[in-house]
């Protein structure tokens, strides 16, 4: 028995004096420099992250009376310390009613939306009250990243709150299609686990600086496959000031309505942009474009044609919204067109829409 006890002892000793124990009560001499780098990412960060549950707020007529059902869940980020609060679009669109909770915080806060950028997925809410201390991400950059680095993400995946998930920048600069009407590009892909409830969520760099936030809208299954997207900071960045500022994101525009693509071939043309009206206060009425027409017997004719905008070919609505969302108001570009069977250039300053 002594001889038992001594081994016992000895063995105890042993992984204390390597640290395997340490670990478990806080000291993390014992783990290598990468565990050691995810855990402080963690920790640093997980007050920074909420819960989003989405709500509709139903009127059931005089005899069932009003009443609330889900509608969604998801995660958000605290963006700053008047109570903004970052998701995704799709987290919040089916809802009228937000509740947002914290780790560590039994209580739920009550949340409204203060704007919403469908075309980059992006949403604002903001706390009604807000808790005694609100802790802001640290914000990053998305220009630099190397596929290859490190990846974190945290989220509330399937309803389990605050869970962390690691790999690596898989590929960058992805098109995804999105749910407001064009592509979503720049995206950064990442193999880092990326399931339901993780929408709207911070993913970070070995620094714990926020360079995306995740979406799971192109999964076909709704799990994660080990392909996984964030919207980049710096796309967040061009669009979340306008939101709490506005309400919505003011873009330069052409002021010009188009036809989709495949209705062109009804008209004979195989290739560009086909404009069906112009605003009259709008950039293209001021460079002198035009749109579709009517003859006395209500047949349609063509107007013009947009072929390129600053040498760049443009087919459908989505190659026209990521030229110009790379540009300013007041930037002015150039337009090539067909009109009447003759290719002619005009110079557009571009405008507010």
């Amino acid at each position: 028995m002594h001889s038992h006890i001594s081994f016992v002892l000895t063995l105890l000793l042993t992984f204390w004096a390597s640290g395997a124990l340490g670990a478990s009560n806080g000291d993390l001499s014992g783990l290598i420099e990468s565990e050691k780098n995810t855990i402080k990412i963690f920790q640093d960060n997980v007050n920074s992250v909420v819960n989003v549950a989405t709500i509709q707020q139903r009127r059931g007529g005089w005899f069932y009376g009003d009443y609330e059902m889900p509608a969604g869940a998801g995660t958000g980020i605290v963006w700053d310390e008047a109570g903004h609060i970052l998701t995704n679009f799709h987290v919040v669109q089916n809802g009228n009613k937000f509740q947002i909770s914290f780790h560590n915080d039994k209580n739920q806060y009550e949340a409204t939306v203060v704007g919403v950028e469908p075309k980059k997925d992006v949403a604002v809410l903001k706390l009604v009250k807000r808790p005694p201390k609100l802790t802001p991400i640290r914000l990053g950059s998305s220009q630099y990243l190397q596929v290859g680095q490190k990846a974190v993400a945290i989220g509330n995946p399937f309803g389990l709150d605050h869970t962390v998930t690691q790999g690596i920048v898989s590929a960058l600069d992805r098109k995804i299609e999105g749910i407001g009407g064009v592509n979503i590009h720049g995206m950064i892909q990442t193999d880092a686990s990326i399931n339901p409830g993780n929408s709207g969520g911070p993913l970070l760099d070995s620094s714990g600086l926020l360079i995306g936030m995740n979406t799971v809208i192109f999964s076909a299954s709704g799990t994660s496959a080990g392909v996984g997207f964030a919207v980049p900071i710096d796309a967040i960045l061009r669009v979340v000031p306008q939101l709490i500022k506005f309400g919505k994101v003011i873009r330069p525009g052409l002021g010009i309505g188009v036809l989709p693509e495949n209705m062109r071939e009804r008209f004979g043309i195989s290739k560009g942009i086909i404009i069906t009206y112009i605003d009259e206060n709008g950039a293209a009425a001021k460079a002198g474009l035009v749109g579709m027409g009517q003859d006395e017997f209500g047949r349609y004719y063509l107007g013009d044609v947009v072929l390129e905008i600053d040498g760049k070919e443009v087919n459908n609505y989505d190659d026209i919204f990521h030229i110009l969302d790379q540009m300013k108001i007041g930037d002015e570009v150039t337009i090539k067109y067909v009109r009447e069977g003759k290719t002619k250039t005009v110079k557009v300053k571009l405008s507010a829409i």
